[in-house]
């Protein structure tokens, strides 16, 4: 079966929970996060 690569386009309140549950989601890869924010103020 193929991975599906998804990228989240804001990492708020619902960015965050999507993110969490596509983790533990093994046909599903994040492979980009997008927000205005840079990473140190988003980890």
């Amino acid at each position: 079966m193929a991975v599906i690569k998804v990228g989240i386009n804001g990492f708020g309140r619902i960015g965050r929970r999507v993110f969490r549950l596509l983790l533990d989601h093994p046909g599903i890869e994040v492979v980009a996060i997008n927000d205005i924010a840079d990473a140190k103020t988003l980890s």
